[in-house]
């Protein structure tokens, strides 16, 4: 890989030598700086994740291909914040959809673990990582040593166990995520939201430790008579800004269901 280029202050822009970062104008606590829309190839493109039904970036990403086809259009998962604007980005594009979940695909084609997209005679491998929502999937560049993540490593903080997801899932996905980023000599995880990260095994490693040290918090809250997920959130999550407890309680649920089944 050529390196890097990871603008300050913001990852609209970040690119390796086959992709480039467009930044959808949807900020929030959960989404960070807003999607990442990764456009992958050469004279002709594959689009990841177009972000929300928003018509000014889907115009933005559109006129910023220029001349360049894009072929394909794929999802790291079907939550709306990244799969609400494809159905109109297709249309702009004439391109298909590709997805794990029949319901956000657009043709014929679905997208699974061991897939492999080619475009501009690069190679994109499909790596079904699910945990975050029940069809998360990542994206391996070999050519650039690099891993697109979608929401299930992000760019700064963690992620939450979704309604759709499962914490045991989830492990086993992060598990193999860190395996293979040090068989592959991965250089780079390319987020669904946030910037990029340019040490993969630190990551990932944080990552881990990060939902071994919440389940243990949890059963310590469990030992104090917490019973309840909102009553396990006040004590697990009292640093945490409270408007981000409803989404912490999903994680608690997701973690409580978890340990039940041990």
């Amino acid at each position: 890989m050529s390196g890097l280029h990871i603008p300050i202050g913001t990852p609209d822009g970040s690119r390796t030598e086959h992709a480039e970062n467009l930044l959808a104008p949807n900020p929030s606590a959960m989404t960070l700086d807003g999607t990442n829309t990764w456009v992958i190839g050469g004279d002709e493109v594959v689009v990841v994740d177009p972000g929300p039904e928003d018509e000014s970036h889907l115009r933005r990403v559109r006129d910023h291909l220029g001349e360049r086809r894009v072929t394909e259009i794929l999802l790291t998962h079907g939550h709306f914040d990244h799969s609400g604007g494809a159905r109109r980005f297709a249309e702009m594009v004439r391109a298909p959809v590709r997805a794990l979940d029949p319901r956000h695909r657009l043709g014929e084609e679905g997208l699974g673990d061991g897939d492999v997209v080619t475009v501009a005679g690069l190679e994109i491998h499909v790596y079904g990582t699910p945990g975050h929502s029940f069809d998360s999937l990542c994206f391996w560049l070999p050519q650039d040593h690099a891993m697109l993540t979608g929401d299930t490593v992000l760019g700064r903080g963690t992620t939450i166990i979704a309604r759709d997801g499962g914490l045991a899932d989830y492990l086993r996905s992060l598990d193999r995520l860190r395996a293979d980023a040090e068989g592959l000599e991965a250089q780079a995880l390319l987020p669904g939201h946030g910037p990029v990260l340019p040490d993969p095994i630190a990551a990932l490693d944080g990552y881990i430790a990060h939902r071994r040290q919440r389940l243990d918090q949890i059963r310590a809250a469990r030992a104090q008579g917490a019973r309840t997920p909102r009553q396990i959130v006040k004590i697990v999550y009292a640093d945490v800004d409270r408007s981000l407890w409803a989404a912490a309680e999903m994680s608690v649920v997701a973690q409580l269901d978890y340990l039940d089944r041990l």
